[in-house]
């Protein structure tokens, strides 16, 4: 589904359904160097099961045209925009890691049109090291390397390829590479900024799930902590096994994370 968001093009996958923006919206956020994409399952079945489903490509992501936005706040105003776009008045936000940021600021700043707030992988503050940001301006493979690295738990698929022709891995290296150069060092250099978080939680008026990797290296869960003690109503899943990838790595974890907290669409 294309969309004209601030005179540009923007991309959102409905989960293979027409999109009705009067029906129940759930919209997911990607995180860093992703696209829609990472969400194919939890959009795919929400979208089968009743709801109206928007899963976006954030500008210069994905099939969304323009440079990418270089500061969570500018992306979360971006996505309140594109839901207007959409013709949604209110809407449950699912977001992932980077993601997780921009729903959390959307609902901060939008309280009145965001039902329920889902954050996957999410940690407040997010700091990025300086390793990683370095190697993110200065080489973009090196750094894929460390991030496919760091995000996946190790333990979960015995191989890496739960599937004949599918790797947990290399589709993640993949998709990574097929965002466009500079992008990496954009959207860390903004993970690394925002500084609103805490404020953001304390004027969200939804409730609030938060889904953790039990072993993710990338957003550890203790750094969840104060955001789950800020945002109303919060509770927080611990996936075990599961490393930053968890969509990748657990998918029906998180579905049915996700299951348990959205309400029933009838």
């Amino acid at each position: 589904m294309l969309l004209q968001v601030d005179g540009r093009s923007a991309y959102a996958y409905t989960g293979g359904r027409p999109f009705d923006a009067a029906g129940p919206v759930v919209a997911f956020v990607h995180g860093a160097q992703h696209d829609h994409s990472v969400w194919i399952l939890q959009s795919r079945w929400l979208a089968h099961h009743g709801w109206s489903v928007l899963a976006v490509d954030l500008p210069g992501h994905g099939r969304s045209d323009g440079p990418p936005l270089d500061s969570v706040e500018a992306m979360a105003q971006w996505l309140l925009a594109a839901l207007s776009a959409a013709g949604v008045e209110r809407a449950h936000l699912v977001g992932h890691s980077m993601g997780s940021l921009v729903a959390l600021e959307a609902a901060g700043r939008a309280p009145g049109r965001i039902a329920g707030l889902g954050l996957v992988g999410t940690a407040y503050p997010m700091r990025v090291s300086d390793a990683l940001l370095a190697a993110a301006r200065e080489d973009e493979p090196r750094a894929f390397d460390m991030i496919n690295a760091w995000s996946h738990s190790g333990l979960t698929h015995q191989p890496g390829c739960p599937g004949p022709g599918f790797s947990v891995f290399v589709q993640n290296r993949r998709l990574m590479e097929r965002q466009r150069p500079g992008t990496l060092s954009v959207d860390f250099a903004a993970c690394n900024a925002y500084a609103n978080g805490f404020e953001a939680a304390a004027s969200a008026k939804c409730p609030a799930l938060l889904v953790l990797g039990a072993r993710d290296l990338m957003t550890r869960p203790s750094a969840a902590a104060g955001l789950a003690e800020r945002l109303p109503g919060s509770r927080v899943v611990k996936v075990p096994d599961a490393g930053h990838a968890l969509m990748a790595e657990r998918p029906d974890a998180v579905l049915d994370a996700l299951r348990g907290f959205l309400p029933s669409p009838a």
